[in-house]
């Protein structure tokens, strides 16, 4: 009897090659066969390396975990199916019912909502605090405090954590620091390097940098709550996508021309808006008049990024024709390869009240801007014609 044709055949083992890829191959097998139960007893217990399950870890998660780790001086990085993914992570492994988190009180939306709805649920108190100011943090802290999470620069209104004054803080104090890196990346500052605890990326930003891939990563400068959040990422099905590590590992190979060509031009428009009539205010930390512009250049050496926000006279009627004139990509996201324009009020920060929002200076004419590749003067001009419609 001949096998049928209409049967698969059995899957074959992958070709012998006494060549290496240049490029990295992409491996998206959910699963991985073991000679026998020995060996894989070795795997689990540590004695062989291999693979087993996808959720547990990947060859594409480490390749793109280790690139990482070179860029931010860390060992082990565990890469996340999402940045707000990495920032849960930090947190289940971290924390217990009992502690206390003190948040820098101008973090990412989505993170504001899991300090202040999510970590409850779980026993977990927060309070924040303004991360220009190590003292408004210290006042904060509370005898069961564990952890203290900012951003170097807070996302949207771009103000610069006060970061080694915190640190000091929490290293006296015996509490984590944990740090969003998102905006600053290594090509501006290394949080470990400023004693940090914990260093967390949203990938799906500057480091991928094409708007094609969703992850996050995470590193803890000890061993054991790096393997903590390991175990967690597997356990709470974090685990990233094997192609989206693929296609973030080749977009770090351009990260440092595209970080770079992008601040250049940030530089330029964030002068030019604040030349233009109906532009209330300009936020860019390469300012003199941001008000953390001193600050910024000291800890940043000068690597003041490719992020801005600014703010229009004349409230959403305003913003509806910026937007419809301007034809940049109106778009809740950040770090493509293309400039992006995000209008907080009505994403990242709308589940705040109008009160909250105008707290933190997110009117509803604000506006953060991801700046891209794109010839500075064509930014420069579309973005005139944005504001001269608003006005």
């Amino acid at each position: 009897m001949t096998d049928s044709p209409h049967i698969p055949a059995r899957r074959q083992p992958w070709p012998d090659n006494a060549a290496r890829p240049v490029a990295t191959p992409l491996q998206p097998s959910v699963v991985y066969a073991t000679l026998d139960p020995d060996a894989l007893d070795a795997q689990y217990e540590g004695r062989t390396r291999g693979y087993a399950y996808a959720r547990e870890g990947h060859p594409n998660a480490d390749v793109l975990a280790a690139t990482i780790d070179r860029m931010e001086g860390a060992e082990g990085g565990v890469v996340t199916g999402s940045g707000m993914a990495a920032v849960g992570v930090a947190m289940l492994a971290a924390l217990k019912a009992g502690n206390h988190v003190v948040g820098g009180d101008q973090l990412y939306g989505r993170s504001l909502r899991m300090l202040t709805e999510d970590l409850p649920r779980l026993g977990i108190s927060t309070t924040f605090a303004d991360a220009t100011d190590t003292g408004a943090i210290a006042a904060a802290l509370r005898p069961e405090t564990r952890m203290i999470l900012i951003e170097t620069v807070s996302n949207p209104t771009l103000r610069v954590a006060d970061l080694d004054g915190i640190a000091r803080l929490a290293r006296d104090r015996g509490i984590l620091l944990a740090v969003d890196n998102t905006f600053t990346t290594p090509r501006a500052l290394r949080p470990f390097e400023h004693g940090a605890d914990i260093v967390i990326h949203s990938v799906t930003k500057l480091l991928a940098g094409h708007a094609d891939a969703t992850l996050g990563y995470v590193a803890a400068r000890d061993p054991a709550l790096t393997e903590a959040m390991r175990t967690a990422t597997a356990t709470w099905g974090t685990t990233p996508s094997p192609f989206d590590c693929w296609l973030a590992e080749r977009g770090l190979l351009s990260f440092e021309l595209r970080y770079d060509r992008a601040e250049a031009t940030a530089t330029r428009l964030a002068d030019h808006l604040a030349t233009l009539p109906g532009v209330a205010r300009v936020l860019y930390p390469g300012r003199a008049d941001h008000p953390d512009h001193n600050r910024a250049g000291a800890l940043l050496q000068g690597r003041f990024g490719n992020m801005l926000s600014f703010e229009l006279q004349g409230g959403r009627a305003a913003a509806n024709a910026f937007t419809r004139a301007c034809p940049v990509a109106f778009a809740p996201t950040l770090g493509d390869i293309a400039t992006t324009l995000s209008h907080p009020a009505s994403s990242s920060h709308r589940a705040l009240t109008p009160q909250a929002r105008a707290g933190l200076g997110i009117s509803e004419g604000f506006f953060r801007v991801s700046v891209g590749v794109e010839p500075a003067e064509t930014l420069l001009a579309e973005f005139e014609a944005g504001v001269r419609a608003a006005g």
